[in-house]
């Protein structure tokens, strides 16, 4: 039996390309400068939350909870996908559905992702660390259609 390899993008491939994409384009210490330079709206603003830099004038701590945050928002992307994608129902697998579990799976990574690197900062405590979970709930409800959009145009189980 000959194993093919299908051409196809699946839905967690697609939907953790483009939020690596969002993340390096609109985390990176340009767009941020430029964001921060202006009123640029609420979505533009919002696209800049997993700020990564490589250098800065903030603490080693602080850089490495940015930095870690921006890669586990990834991470975590991917692994909520490929659960929430797995475990649609036969019934349920339509473009909407997609939309909604692409979506979904943002808005908890972006999640977890800040409650976890909450407590790299310094002086940490479990209430900032559910205020920054809840920021980066936001992002993810403000962001998250574009991932969405992803996983509907990729192939699902």
């Amino acid at each position: 039996m000959a194993i093919t390899r299908s051409r196809y993008r699946t839905a967690t491939s697609a939907g953790t390309l483009v939020a690596f994409l969002l993340v390096l384009i609109f985390g990176s210490p340009w767009y941020v400068d430029w964001v921060n330079s202006g009123d640029r709206g609420i979505f533009l603003e919002t696209l800049a939350w997993p700020a990564w830099a490589f250098d800065s004038d903030a603490s080693v701590r602080d850089l490495l909870g940015a930095d870690l945050k921006a890669i586990l928002l990834i991470v975590f992307t991917a692994l909520f996908i490929t659960l929430l994608v797995g475990a649609q129902l036969a019934s349920a697998r339509g473009t909407i559905s997609a939309i909604f579990t692409g979506w979904a799976a943002y808005i908890f990574a972006a999640a977890l992702a800040a409650f976890i690197t909450s407590f790299l900062l310094a002086n940490p405590s479990f209430g900032q660390a559910t205020a920054n979970a809840a920021g980066g709930a936001g992002y993810g409800l403000i962001v998250g259609w574009i991932i969405g959009l992803a996983t509907m145009a990729g192939r699902r189980p």
